[in-house]
């Protein structure tokens, strides 16, 4: 057990990464400065020395003590070693000297180790320094004793002179030795993680370059057949194309970015109050459409102990949950099963512990594999990016921003047997909590009966445990028949929640069953991971009123039972339609921007909203445009980089400008600099907001929206 601990403390202070190379150099010359100053002090004892002697070794070693105590305490390696030097070579190498027969000892070897660990632990003017002092000391020590001999004790006997030379080379010539072999332990060790660095760049490099080129191929090839196309249809796939090969770009640099940040320790979060459940289904409408390509059986399980409203980033936490999910859907096979859940972990007076786990019936990962897949520029295999495409910085982004939330990611999987990536977040308390405010108040919900079917039994405990949150009637079936039967025993229901695909009677004949029992009394709303479209046509004429897709979320069956009885849900549905209309006529917005298509780009883009566009073609030409008429303008649209005059310098002179509009008009940049630093430096220049490129509509909506109120 005690050796065990000597082991451990060993291994921190003279191996362990934690410290720097200096530091645990210092430390290791300490520990050797120590078994020296030990055997010395014991040497003394045995041949019974002066008093003086005795207590000048006891002192040294009780100093020496104290420093490896101290320093490693105090974290002050430099000041340490200078205090270290000066003891060994500048005091105890002329007590040795004097006290221990001259040049008849060992001493020349021990002023060998002092003028070496000069040279190590010190750098700069320190190391000129001392190294120069020491070497006066050594110079004065050999002159004194050459002329005045007196002043040196001799040995009584030649054994003396014999054995002091004998264990000061061994001891010194040992201490050297491990010095060296640490010093080569450390090179290596360095040079292989460069080796190990270079390899894996070099393979992320290759790899960027197939990730890169085949969108742009598929950019500029489906550019090519569009412009080529004589028909709409032809040109709306061409389109469609081009826009999941620019997503998929756009997501690549991405993740290049966010590696360069965390690289340059430059990733931070912004905390705000967000909507767990609203979190996830956005995650899960980017992935959506790539299950379905798949045909993989995707579920969604939420805590109901996870309150409604949380604080924190919400949209890194989107990014780690989009990467394991988009990972999970990668990595397994048509018709495999995807599984997100999210658990309440624990909780204290101020925030919630999250775990998120997303488990997959995929290739799985070997243990050997697993080492290697939270590094940056890693993947599985380097084959992998290749066969399934990725950056193979994903995890290792993932990984940073989780522990920035003071949580930890990690995996659970064999190979060909699946994978289980699960993480741990903490969240402050937001406001609203719990599912009961989804539902409208003012209605007797204990009356309104609900009947979910469906095959899947954690379809049903979803439906189960979401009515018990909501606080309404639901009662559950595993297939068609077991439906009819209980409608048959309990009589007919006001919603029905029916699975399209069910074995035996399926989704579509016992809407049926339903509309011939119950005319049209009753809503009945079918579920399905399908396309709505492949499925409408059939559904309609069997009596089914609406369509939900999975997976399924509390909010959509809370909504969705608001507007079955006639209620209108509000919510993220209702905030989009209102977006659709939103109208800036006769506002009026001045874009400074030097490329003609980005121009074009924002004008197309608003184009919808009625708000009067001007454009100027570079920052010196809108300051020109908006000092001619300050008040012409409502809002300014500020590209960073242009010649003539940049946004910054653009800002600046319009701010000065000598009326009060020029101090008072919003200005937002917009810019592909997308990192916090070149967003401050937007605000330190006089602009009041920032949009990054490409464009996102809903943002441009949302800067014209808090700008431009209504």
């Amino acid at each position: 057990m005690i050796f065990g601990k000597i082991k451990d403390i060993v291994v921190r202070y003279a191996f362990s990464d934690e410290l720097t190379l200096r530091a645990r150099l210092f430390n290791i010359i300490m520990g050797i400065c120590l078994i020296l100053c030990t055997f010395a002090a014991v040497v003394t004892f045995i041949q019974e020395s002066t008093a003086f002697a005795r207590t000048a070794m006891i002192a040294t070693w009780l100093v020496v003590t104290f420093l490896v105590f101290w320093t490693n305490m105090t974290g002050r390696y430099r000041l340490g070693a200078l205090i270290l030097l000066t003891i060994v070579c500048d005091i105890l190498f002329p007590f040795i000297f004097f006290t221990t027969n001259g040049l008849g000892s060992g001493v020349m070897m021990y002023m060998l180790f002092g003028s070496m660990i000069i040279f190590l632990l010190l750098d700069g003017k320190d190391c000129v320094v001392m190294g120069a002092v020491y070497l006066s000391v050594v110079v004065a020590c050999i002159f004194v004793s050459y002329y005045y001999p007196e002043f040196v004790t001799p040995f009584d006997d030649r054994i003396t002179v014999y054995t002091d030379n004998a264990y000061t080379i061994v001891l010194c010539s040992a201490a050297v030795g491990l010095i060296v072999k640490f010093q080569n332990r450390v090179y290596n060790n360095a040079r292989k993680r460069a080796e190990d660095a270079s390899s894996a760049k070099a393979d992320f490099l290759s790899n960027m370059s197939h990730e890169m080129r085949t969108p742009m191929n598929a950019i500029i090839g489906m550019t090519a057949i569009g412009r080529a196309a004589g028909d709409i249809e032809r040109k709306n796939y061409a389109l469609g194309k081009i826009e999941a090969a620019s997503s998929h770009l756009l997501g690549v640099i991405n993740d290049i970015l966010d590696m360069s940040k965390i690289e340059a320790n430059k990733l931070e979060l912004s905390y705000t109050e967000f909507d767990f459940e609203k979190m996830l289904q956005k995650v899960v409408n980017v992935v959506n459409f790539r299950v379905e390509e798949k045909h993989q059986n995707f579920s969604v399980h939420i805590d109901k102990n996870i309150p409604r409203n949380l604080i924190g980033d919400d949209q890194r936490l989107t990014q780690v949950i989009a990467n394991l999910l988009s990972n999970a859907v990668k990595f397994t096979p048509e018709h495999g099963s995807i599984k997100l859940r999210a658990l309440l972990d624990g909780e204290n007076e101020l925030e919630y512990t999250l775990r998120i786990e997303v488990t997959d019936s995929g290739i799985g990962i070997s243990r050997e594999q697993q080492s290697r897949l939270f590094g940056s520029f890693q993947q599985a295999e380097s084959s992998t990016s290749r066969k399934f495409g990725g950056t193979g910085l994903g995890l290792a982004i993932s990984k940073r921003i989780v522990e920035m939330m003071g949580g930890r990611i990690w995996i659970e999987s064999e190979l060909g047997q699946g994978s289980t990536f699960a993480f741990t977040v903490n969240c402050g308390r937001g406001g609203e909590q719990g599912h009961g405010g989804l539902l409208t108040p003012g209605v007797n919900w204990k009356n309104i009966r609900v009947l979910a079917v469906d095959d899947a039994e954690e379809i049903r405990e979803f439906f189960a445990e979401t009515a018990d949150g909501l606080g309404i009637t639901c009662d559950v079936a595993a297939s068609g028949e077991e439906a009819a039967e209980t409608i048959r025993q309990n009589g007919m229901y006001d919603v029905y929640f029916v699975d399209w695909r069910m074995p035996g009677m399926d989704g579509v004949e016992l809407s049926r069953v339903i509309r011939e029992t119950n005319s049209n009394r009753s809503v009945v709303i079918m579920i399905s991971a399908a396309e709505w479209s492949a499925i409408e046509s059939e559904a309609r004429q069997a009596g089914v009123n609406r369509f939900m897709p999975k997976p399924l979320f509390p909010s959509m069956i809370a909504d969705c039972i608001n507007e079955c009885i006639g209620i209108e849900a509000a919510g993220a549905d209702g905030e989009a339609d209102e977006r659709e209309n939103v109208s800036f006529e006769g506002r009026r917005l001045l874009v400074a921007e030097d490329v003609e298509i980005n121009r074009e780009i924002v004008m197309a883009l608003l184009e919808p909203t009625l708000i009067e566009i001007e454009c100027a073609e570079n920052g010196a030409e809108a300051v020109r445009m908006f000092g001619a008429s300050p008040e012409r303008y409502d809002l300014i649209f500020m590209d960073v980089q242009m010649p003539e005059l940049d946004g910054y310098e653009a800002t600046k002179a319009i701010r000065a400008l000598d009326f009060p509009r020029a101090r008072e008009i919003p200005i937002v940049a917009m810019t592909a600099n997308v990192f916090r630093e070149d967003i401050e430096r937007c605000i330190a220049a006089g602009m009041n907001d920032h949009i990054g490129k490409p464009l996102d509509f809903v943002e441009v909506l949302e800067k014209l929206e808090r700008y431009l109120p209504r």
